[in-house]
């Protein structure tokens, strides 16, 4: 299959070579069936097993299955079906996963949208991706005034509730190289991306990532982070593919993520590091002694957290190095031996990965390179984004991963710059080009850009370098966050939480700003400031 169109007329092709996709299968790399079709396996093995913990309690399968039924039924009444993609933007728990199983029974493609976005985003995602259809609870409704909408109140789902005698159509047999979900970046310059996967990239790539994290044997994941965000994928996945219990937490707080590991005995504990590392600091005493590893990603790893958490947990860290392009790798088959910096060993069963020259040419080991990855999570494309496909996919369907890295002679990979220049903010990747285009605009200023400082709790925060117009009395913090904030609209997670004054930017060699330079000096200046920026995000 190359091209796949909605009724709607959104149009995904998969970039990957057909005979590829082939291969995988006849490998047994990827299962060649749809992720509903995977699911209900896992249903008739063991019905009574539980398939979610949630703030309402357990559910096993059978009872997840029925949830599933239930919405399956609503959705077909308000006519979505195989050519539709159904967004759903529902708060973390039983009905956000029985939705997006129902989505898969109907054949359609799923977008989840994490329930923490604006409704600038939602609108934004709801256009370019031509929803049929958005399900969300009441308090989200009016986000979205102009779109249909199913609103799935607290209880809509229940056994007794209003769907209890709705029928389900008969689950769809979609291709297993078709679309079967949309996931939701974390935002490019100011609007998030979307990369659309098929059943098999899902099931199989991704499915085997999961398996090779959590290992085998019977899997509970506590799952902090948004599950309908990239990295919270890894749920659906783990449920679908290995049969896992999703302990599902809702909101992240760290005492209470801390309380869920006592009580509800996961085998995994699975967040970015400042996630993980809030949740090592909570004082109160608890029993971790069900786990077997706790999993980073979303964010560079950095020791310091890495050994706290060792410390307080007594199991290892499994750092993961990836993408929402379907970019992998992971220090699972040895967590002990990590090094900030080092990514892991490229499994080819999810992502092969090479590192090459500007020209696309793999250099030999040793040599730094872009980073480029293909393999069975190798994802379609970009959705309703043709430009970005052609920045960052080449014409054999390798992703372009715009990290700088080498490959050592034993195959580990070393992840050394990240060339798009970004700030992760405890998980969350910021752009900094929106910010200097709206600092740029200030009268006062003559130069500024925007570069990460290392911050022991949340990994990165962005700190405005700014040059004053000679003359002119410099802006205050406050007054340039009230110029971002107020006068050009900036979202409150892109605010800069400190901010330099500087005579000059460094220069490179070519006479532009020499970021690396830039970034140590900002390093070095707010080293000791105890606070950062009122007003700024937190």
């Amino acid at each position: 299959m190359t091209a796949w169109t909605s009724g709607a007329g959104l149009v995904l092709a998969d970039l990957v070579p057909a005979e590829e996709r082939a291969r995988w299968v006849a490998e047994g790399l990827c299962p060649g069936r749809d992720l509903y079709s995977l699911f209900l396996d896992r249903v008739r093995e063991d019905p009574a097993r539980e398939a979610v913990v949630d703030g309402l309690g357990s559910l096993d399968r059978a009872g997840l299955a029925a949830r599933a039924r239930r919405a399956a039924a609503a959705l077909a009444a308000r006519g979505c079906g195989e050519r539709d993609v159904v967004a759903v933007l529902l708060p973390d728990g039983r009905d956000a996963i029985a939705v997006e199983l129902a989505v898969a029974a109907l054949g359609a493609v799923a977008l989840p949208v994490p329930y923490g976005r604006s409704r600038t985003d939602v609108l934004s995602l709801l256009a370019r991706s031509r929803a049929a259809l958005l399900v969300t609870a009441p308090a989200r409704a009016d986000d979205a005034p102009d779109a249909p909408v199913w609103c799935a109140d607290a209880g809509t789902l229940d056994p007794g509730g209003p769907l209890a005698g709705a029928r389900a159509p008969e689950p769809a047999r979609p291709d297993a190289e078709s679309p079967a979900r949309i996931l939701v970046s974390s935002g490019s310059e100011g609007e998030p991306t979307m990369v659309a996967y098929s059943h098999n990239a899902m099931a199989g790539g991704r499915g085997n990532y999961a398996r090779a994290v959590l290992g085998a044997g019977p899997v509970r994941a506590l799952i902090p982070v948004p599950l309908a965000s990239s990295f919270g994928s890894l749920g659906i996945v783990s449920l679908v593919r290995l049969g896992a219990t999703l302990v599902v937490p809702g909101r992240f707080d760290p005492v209470a993520v801390l309380r869920s590991v006592e009580r509800d005995r996961p085998t995994h504990l699975i967040g970015v590091p400042t996630m993980l590392r809030r949740t090592a600091l909570v004082g109160e005493a608890a029993d971790t002694g069900s786990l077997r590893a706790l999993v980073a990603s979303g964010a560079p790893l950095h020791r310091e957290v890495r050994d706290l958490c060792e410390r307080r947990f007594g199991r290892p860290v499994v750092n993961v190095y990836g993408s929402t392009d379907g970019v992998n790798c992971h220090t699972a088959h040895d967590p002990g031996a990590w090094e900030p910096g080092m990514a892991g060993r490229p499994d080819p069963a999810v992502a092969a990965i090479r590192v090459c020259d500007p020209r696309g040419r793999p250099l030999p080991p040793g040599e730094v390179g872009e980073i480029r990855a293909r393999g069975p999570m190798t994802p379609l494309c970009h959705v309703a984004d043709p430009a970005l496909d052609a920045e960052r996919r080449d014409p054999g369907g390798w992703v372009r991963t715009g990290d700088a890295g080498r490959l050592d002679g034993d195959g580990t990979l070393w992840v050394v710059d990240r060339l798009r220049r970004t700030v992760i903010r405890g998980g969350v990747t910021l752009f900094p080009a929106e910010v200097e285009r709206a600092l740029a605009a200030h009268p006062a200023l003559g130069e500024a850009q925007c570069v990460p400082v290392p911050d022991p709790d949340l990994g990165e925060r962005m700190c405005a370098c700014v040059c004053p117009l000679p003359g002119v009395d410099p802006p205050t913090g406050g007054e340039l966050l009230a110029h971002l904030r107020d006068g050009h609209g900036v979202d409150v997670r892109a605010l800069p939480e400190h901010v330099l004054f500087l005579p000059a930017l460094p220069l490179g060699p070519t006479g532009k700003v020499c970021t690396s330079t830039l970034a140590r000096i900002a390093a070095d200046a707010v080293r000791d400031r105890p606070t950062v920026l009122p007003g700024g995000p937190r």
